[in-house]
């Protein structure tokens, strides 16, 4: 009995130790995606926590603000909050629901955080579970923004015996005949979030070849399930801010951010358009993708409308 009072009142007083603490969390602005992945942070930190919205303040020297405030740990929600706050050095930072990072850092050692990006090789996994005939995969990258990705997709595809037939690009232009080039030599199409490939013309080519050519498509994103991709591979903001706060109590509690590696988020949700799986001829076993789904994996399917 003695022993289990010892033990409350130690778990009491480190509580009470969190509850002194602060985080800054700037965000990039206010959308959905963002809020939820605040609300994950929330769920799980013990600290204070104080927002500030880089969209609704003007004329405020942010850095210097937090510098002012002194809080424990940053949090940087989105591209333009990592922007802002990575001038600090002497505060640690997490960020979370940042797409490709590696471009915006160099060598800070305070700095770590949850990527957008999701592990090529659950990707993958995902789509060989929906088409395990799948042998040659089709992917135009701009190595300039997106080698390091293409790197590990090539890497899960060999572990697969799965054939990435990869493209580079330097510009949007070359994308639509990269990709007619590849007619006849794939099974599926990957659509990688790199912003020099993905366009809205070079999405619309896409859609329509994948359409002519009954190849399906792998987006990272569900809004190019309503365009006609058959799948898509998502993050959960929630859980990535789960995650990020995870991070961050590692910090708190004494770990250097240098000694947290930072990661890639660590859930995606599955999701198809049954409509463009007609339309392309797949018939899927749903019911067994949803009884062999991992628990890091949401699977959806839906009737959406293209």
């Amino acid at each position: 009995m003695k022993v289990f009072v010892i033990l409350m009142l130690f778990v009491l007083c480190c509580g009470l130790a969190e509850a002194g603490q602060e985080t800054v969390a700037v965000q990039s602005v206010r959308v959905e995606p963002y809020e939820r992945a605040f609300k994950g942070f929330k769920s799980i930190s013990g600290t204070q926590i104080q927002r500030i919205v880089i969209s609704e303040t003007q004329g405020v020297d942010i850095p210097k603000e937090i510098k002012r405030i002194k809080p424990d740990i940053v949090l940087a929600i989105g591209k333009d909050a990592l922007t802002t706050v990575k001038s600090i050095k002497n505060i640690p930072i997490v960020y979370l629901m940042v797409l490709n990072p590696q471009g915006l850092l160099s060598e800070q050692k305070n700095i770590t955080g949850v990527s957008m990006n999701i592990s090529p090789e659950k990707q993958l996994r995902a789509l060989l579970e929906a088409l395990p005939q799948t042998k040659q995969i089709g992917l135009v990258y701009d190595p300039n923004r997106t080698a390091y990705l293409v790197k590990d997709a090539q890497h899960a595809a060999r572990k697969m015996d799965v054939t990435l037939l990869a493209k580079t690009a330097s510009g949007s232009k070359e994308v639509p005949s990269l990709i007619a080039d590849m007619k006849g030599k794939i099974d599926a199409f990957w659509m990688v979030p790199d912003i020099t490939v993905m366009t809205p013309d070079t999405v619309e080519f896409l859609i329509l070849f994948s359409m002519e050519n009954n190849t399906p498509l792998l987006a990272f994103s569900e809004k190019y399930l309503e365009l006609g991709a058959f799948m898509s591979t998502a993050i959960d903001p929630f859980d990535m801010g789960v995650q990020a706060a995870e991070m961050a109590n590692s910090i708190l509690r004494g770990k250097h951010a240098k000694s947290i590696q930072q990661a890639n988020a660590r859930k995606m949700i599955v999701s198809t358009n049954l409509m463009i799986a007609g339309k392309l001829g797949i018939h899927l076993n749903l019911a067994r993708a949803l009884e062999t789904a991992p628990c890091e994996k949401i699977i959806r399917n839906t009737q959406m409308i293209n």
